[in-house]
């Protein structure tokens, strides 16, 4: 029985595992309507990984999200249009992510090599992010495109093919609930692979760099490298959401990367909790649901309710609120097991002192 009490109690398990069987079985439940939205939020859940990967695990903060989340997209849009071939959509989301990869790696690069730390990071992410939105904003004339693709200015790109795959006369199109099981498909897989990437030597050398990043490199850590790496596979997840978006929605334009949507990101992270990677996903789908309910009902207070939702979680639960709550709920289940501990051993003043 004392083997049973001090076994680990880990809520944060029990509620993944419950929030995967849901999404599974949404479409079972859900209108058509409902998958669609759904399928955005998650979708955006994976840009929030993308942060907790750079800043909750590796300690780098960053604007710079959006950019590569509007970099992933634009490449989607223009490749896919330009070659107009259902069967080179995979193709175009490969390249997509290849070509921000190759943008992260380059900008981690000339920052992290060049001795680029800390909050000049968030500086120079968020002067990429307001350059890249500001040029494709001013690409409204005939003269810019790439290709036939014309950039459209704040207009943006229009009728951006979904994802497809051609077999003969079969033609299965990323839409409706195909592509929302390919998104929770995708979703899931990243969440285990990093799970089980923070249990490797890759894992506690991100973290390393985040608690002490001075220690680790007197350790014999190439900080630099490890940071470059991270802040690339952090962008490689941003474009990944970028496409979902896109062939979700046909369509991008460059407020994608606003300065309001580019700190999104950030808030919704740290309100969260920054270091724990189930606290981010959850929190996010509980934002976007929420902001979509405050929008349909046509409240226009909508932001301003969201805005102090967030400052309030910020500033009252600063390790994050899901966060809270997995503590809240492990301690009420300790509590419980320590109940039945006492009832059975019939001394509640020895099990209530353990």
């Amino acid at each position: 029985m004392n083997r049973l009490f001090n076994q680990n109690i880990n809520s944060e398990k029990i509620i993944m595992l419950l929030m995967c069987a849901i999404f599974l079985a949404f479409p079972l439940i859900g209108s058509d309507y409902d998958i669609l939205n759904m399928s955005y939020f998650i979708s955006m859940a994976i840009l929030s990984i993308s942060l907790w990967l750079i800043w909750g695990l590796t300690g780098i903060f960053s604007f710079g999200q959006t950019a590569l989340f509007g970099l992933g997209g634009y490449t989607y849009a223009l490749i896919s249009l330009n070659f107009d071939n259902p069967n080179l959509t995979f193709l175009a989301l490969l390249l997509a992510l290849i070509v921000t990869w190759a943008f992260s790696f380059l900008l981690g690069y000339f920052m992290f090599y060049g001795g680029v730390n800390d909050v000049f990071v968030g500086l120079i992410t968020l002067c990429v992010t307001l350059v890249m939105a500001t040029f494709l904003a001013q690409s409204a004339g005939s003269e810019w495109k790439i290709g036939d693709v014309l950039l459209g200015g704040d207009n943006g790109i229009n009728n951006i093919p979904p994802l497809a795959l051609s077999f003969g006369d079969f033609e299965l199109l990323f839409t409706g609930n195909v592509l929302y099981y390919f998104i929770i498909i995708s979703i899931i897989t990243v969440y285990l692979i990093l799970k089980k990437m923070q249990r490797t030597k890759l894992g506690y050398s991100f973290i390393a760099i985040r608690e002490n990043r001075e220690r680790s490199k007197l350790l014999g850590y190439n900080t630099a490298l490890l940071q470059t790496f991270a802040f690339s596979l952090g962008g490689v997840l941003a474009a990944f959401s970028g496409v979902l978006y896109v062939t979700w929605g046909g369509y991008i334009a460059p407020s994608v990367m606003a300065i309001s949507a580019a700190s999104l990101p950030v808030v919704l992270v740290a309100a969260a909790g920054r270091r724990n990677l189930s606290g981010v996903i959850i929190f996010t789908i509980l934002y976007y649901y929420l902001s979509q309910k405050l929008s349909v009902s046509g409240s226009e207070y909508a932001l301003i309710i969201l805005g102090f939702i967030l400052i309030t979680v910020i500033l009252v639960v600063p390790q994050g609120i899901v966060v809270w709550l997995f503590n809240i709920i492990d301690r009420s289940l300790l509590k419980k097991r320590g109940n039945k501990l006492s009832e059975s051993t019939g001394n509640p003043k020895k099990a209530s002192s353990v």
